[in-house]
């Protein structure tokens, strides 16, 4: 059976690999040169089920109107003549509430758990690297009252298997020596020693080498201008060079996927969030940081990547303007520098931007379409490194019509009819 898969970042590819080893005959069109160059570039590189929690909360619309106009604001809405964003920023709001975000943390910690365990086997069968490394991930805490605010969510998650250890500020530097300049700034952290960290670029590409020794074709520099329907099937994609046909379709397309749906009338309520990250180098460090770090209060997470730090955060809300804004990168400098001094002289910065595939309520949008051969999966947000291997193993046992190892009530597209 032929299948296409649209788009070839992080979750174009995972689906493919899983397609590939179905026996399917893949095909994987992407308009950039290779894989991986787009949101799936430089993000914060962490692999993160314990954080499942949805960016729509109680508080959030509150802390958005606060925010209005701050460059350096943590969430940042540039209003827009789109209805598009406006349909999604108001689903948005009515996500905002405690129950609300309870479900949909719970949505989305199932795939992000399960997930997890896919990688760790994907990894032992195929023996990937890629600056990866499983000492956990530390949040820190630079007052008591944010440790109060995150107990209802420590205490959701651990009922469902994830592992929390909590540390007070000399257990964080124990655990982390590269943080004791800044003990006396925290009020204490949380270990979550089930967690991980790697690249999802390197990871995306040396995926795409097993993928290509599993049989997949990857056609790169192609333009997806539509898809071509009969009845309820879809038959071919068409692109700049023509029709590509094929039994099955996916639309792995990251925060495009709703433009190309919207061609053969469906609304996929997905839209871009823009995040920002930097990456400097550790070169002549004398402690180097071994940890990634999630800093509640500056909202920024740090990650060791090989002989590199990334630093990455923000959130904004400008439709599909890719333009790197200085100040928003700035900010991250900033911060990393904060969390820490050490890194303030590295120089070489690299900075980049790029377009995270948000759902109003948080989970991804996985599986059937009323087109009986076209699949989704999109709308990770910026969980997409977490959530990927087990989304695309998923989506391929759908495809390949076998039942999937999770329940996937509240991660299709039916939630939304």
């Amino acid at each position: 059976m032929k299948t296409v898969v649209l788009g070839g970042g992080i979750i174009g590819v995972t689906t493919a690999y899983f397609l590939a080893k179905a026996g399917h005959d893949v095909t994987v069109i992407e308009r950039q040169p290779d894989v991986g160059l787009e949101t799936s570039f430089a993000n914060g590189g962490l692999v993160t089920p314990s954080m499942s929690e949805p960016w729509a909360g109680p508080g959030v619309p509150l802390k958005a109107l606060k925010w209005l106009g701050k460059a350096d604001a943590p969430l940042l809405f540039r209003l827009r003549s789109d209805p598009a964003m406006w349909r999604w920023a108001l689903r948005f709001l009515r996500n905002c509430t405690a129950a609300r975000a309870r479900v949909n943390t719970l949505r989305s910690l199932r795939i992000a758990a399960y997930s997890l365990e896919v990688l760790r086997a994907l990894r032992a069968e195929t023996g990937l690297t890629y600056d990866e490394q499983g000492l956990g991930v530390l949040y820190l805490f630079r007052d008591r009252k944010a440790i109060d605010g995150f107990a209802d969510h420590i205490a959701l998650v651990r009922e469902n298997g994830i592992q929390v250890n909590p540390l007070d500020p000399k257990g964080v530097a124990a655990l982390e020596p590269a943080l004791a300049e800044i003990v006396g700034d925290l009020a204490g952290g949380m270990h979550l020693p089930g967690d991980e960290s790697g690249d999802a670029f390197k990871f995306t590409n040396a995926l795409k080498h097993e993928a290509e020794k599993a049989g997949v074709t990857f056609r790169f520099g192609i333009e997806i201008r539509g898809l071509q329907v009969n009845g309820d099937r879809v038959e071919a994609t068409l692109t700049q060079n023509g029709a590509i046909m094929a039994d099955n379709f996916v639309l792995a397309l990251g925060s495009y996927t709703p433009l190309l749906a919207k061609t053969v009338g469906l609304g996929i309520p997905v839209y871009p969030v823009k995040g920002y990250s930097v990456t400097l180098p550790m070169h002549g460090w004398n402690q180097r940081p071994r940890i990634p770090v999630l800093d509640d209060h500056l909202k920024v997470a740090v990650t060791p990547l090989g002989d590199r730090l990334r630093g990455a955060g923000t959130a904004e809300v400008t439709g599909y303007d890719t333009a790197d804004f200085p100040a928003r990168s700035a900010n991250i400098v900033r911060a990393m520098r904060a969390v820490y001094p050490g890194c303030a002289d590295a120089g070489g910065d690299r900075h980049w931007c790029g377009l995270r595939p948000m759902t109003p309520d948080g989970p991804p949008i996985l599986g059937a379409t009323r087109l009986r051969n076209l699949f989704l999966n999109t709308g990770h947000g910026s969980l997409g490194w977490t959530m990927a291997c087990g989304s695309g193993r998923v989506v391929a046992d759908l495809v390949a019509g076998r039942k999937p190892d999770i329940d996937l009530e509240g991660l299709t597209l039916e939630r939304y009819e």
